[in-house]
């Protein structure tokens, strides 16, 4: 049989159910894979906590009475706060603090029967690309040590791409699950805005911050998908009334047969996302070389390659219009930074977290906390917010991002008349190495120009491995969806999955 930690959310439930393995048995292997914490990828595992809710998996096996995810191991990224485990943001700011309760993310997964392993790295407060902003170090990809692993759930992306857990949560914001899935070569996925509870989140940027899987599969990823969704109304006011679903429940069926009305499913191709030097597309009518600043030479034959392979499987691909997707940078930018500096008022050294050892008065207490616990991405992300909210620049900044920001919507909604999924690269290169852009973060914000508009919008998306890029570094391919087609999606990816074995690739560092 193959080794337990190269198995997948479902092959592991199908041994868990049969009783073929048990789930101290698999717990017991994972924990033995996160010894020594390669790549950085946890902030906190205890081996107690994770063996005794294994053996309360084993009895809920034995009596019958075990959940569909029963015993099979999750990982949880450290902005989601647990009872039993530290939850840190990746800040000093919150060293050491521990919940009274589990973020809803967690308790689903829970109540599903999955067994925690701990909590995972992440950029500080989720803000980064690249997992280079913890306060405790940066995280390493798999594929390469050299490089990131993309952010800001890097932590949850290494951990599964090198099978140190089958499945891990994370949070995508602007993109940081489906840019870290491309970066370390598995899957996750970002389901529409308020299908999964954002209680007990560590919030970010409120109206945009939503939970998400990663795994190693697009089957995978609708099992964790169809426990951590559903309405919770009377704790997170964004959630929405929508009845929980099984997101796996598409998954077989032929893209010949799965777009409108039955027939083919069709892919929209946005021009002004194209890169290359427009020969590669000659079989898509119409395509023309995206803006320089938009190209993304180093992915597009994979990227080009999976479009081939979706035609070949039954899909049809047309071109669509997503004006100006450049403006989605300074748009993203204002409105998170704007929410980010309300939702970080919080950290003061008053309730909970660090507190400054020595200072004056009230004021300098708040002043000296602030300045030790947050590092300095964090500071200039709240700088940023505080000035486009302030008297005199509302209107021209965060007001204006705002009206944008509807338009990017309709774009989509405009795009969607035409074609059933959107279909282009999560970021313009492969995962650069560890402090090539620690020194520009406007370098490291443009690599989200392509993961930015669908988190504007709300809608649903995704990243699934599609091939290896320059030295050998993993390409994602983003598909985007329509409000609550997070089925449609994993039906695409599944169908991808099935026909091609990239999501099977592993790294060096997950033998």
């Amino acid at each position: 049989m193959t080794e337990l930690h190269h198995l997948g959310v479902a092959e592991l439930a199908a041994l868990l159910q049969t009783k073929q393995v048990s789930a101290v048995e698999v717990a017991t292997r994972f924990l033995a894979r996160t010894g020594g914490n390669p790549h950085n990828a946890f902030l906190d595992i205890d081996s107690e906590v994770t063996l005794a809710q294994a053996r309360a998996s084993d009895a809920k096996l034995a009596a019958g009475t075990d959940g569909p995810l029963e015993g099979v191991p999750v990982a949880h990224k450290d902005v989601f706060v647990t009872k039993d485990f530290c939850t840190t943001a990746g800040s000093k700011i919150l060293t050491g603090y521990r919940s009274p309760f589990d973020a809803t993310v967690v308790a689903r997964l829970r109540q599903a029967g999955m067994v925690t392993l701990g909590k995972l790295n992440c950029d500080e407060f989720a803000m980064g690309s690249a997992n280079e902003n913890s306060a405790f170090g940066p995280v390493s990809n798999p594929w390469n040590t050299a490089h990131v692993p993309g952010g800001s759930s890097g932590g949850s992306a290494a951990a599964v791409a090198a099978r140190l857990t089958p499945a891990a949560t994370g949070t995508d914001t602007g993109g940081s699950i489906r840019q870290p899935a491309a970066f370390c070569g598995i899957t996750g996925i970002k389901p529409t805005y308020g299908r999964a509870s954002r209680y007990g989140m560590v919030a970010y940027a409120s109206s945009l911050d939503q939970a998400g899987p990663m795994a190693r599969s697009a089957e995978d990823c609708a099992l964790l998908l169809s426990a951590m969704c559903g309405p919770d109304l009377d704790r997170d006011s964004t959630s929405l009334d929508v009845a929980a679903e099984d997101f796996s429940r598409n998954l077989l069926r032929p893209l010949a047969r799965a777009g409108k009305d039955g027939g083919p499913l069709t892919i929209g191709i946005p021009q002004q996302w194209w890169g290359g030097s427009g020969e590669e597309t000659a079989w898509l009518e119409g395509m023309t070389p995206a803006p320089s600043h938009l190209q993304q030479r180093e992915t597009w034959p994979s990227i080009n390659a999976a479009l081939k392979a979706l035609v070949a499987l039954g899909a049809k691909v047309v071109r669509v219009d997503l004006d100006k997707p450049e403006l989605a940078i300074p748009v993203y930018y204002i409105v998170a930074c704007a929410e980010a500096s309300s939702n970080l008022s919080r950290f003061d050294g008053v309730k909970f977290g660090h507190r400054a050892a020595d200072f004056a008065d009230l004021t300098d207490m708040y002043k000296k906390t602030r300045a030790e616990g947050f590092g300095q991405e964090v500071k200039r992300r709240i700088m940023t917010g505080a000035y486009v909210l302030s008297h005199g620049y509302y209107d021209a900044y965060y007001l204006q991002a705002q009206k944008i920001r509807r338009m990017i919507a309709d774009d989509f909604q405009s795009a969607f008349a035409s074609c059933d999924v959107i279909a282009g690269p999560v970021a313009p290169t492969t995962a650069w190495k560890l402090g090539d852009k620690a020194d520009d973060p406007v370098a490291s914000y443009l690599a989200d120009i392509f993961t930015l508009p669908a988190s504007l919008a709300g809608l649903p998306c995704m990243s699934l491995p599609v091939g290896l890029g320059e030295g050998g570094m993993p390409v994602g391919l983003q598909l985007i969806g329509n409000y609550l087609q997070e089925a449609k999606l994993l039906n695409v990816a599944h169908q991808f999955q099935l026909a091609t074995d990239h999501h099977k690739q592993q790294a060096g560092a997950a033998a």
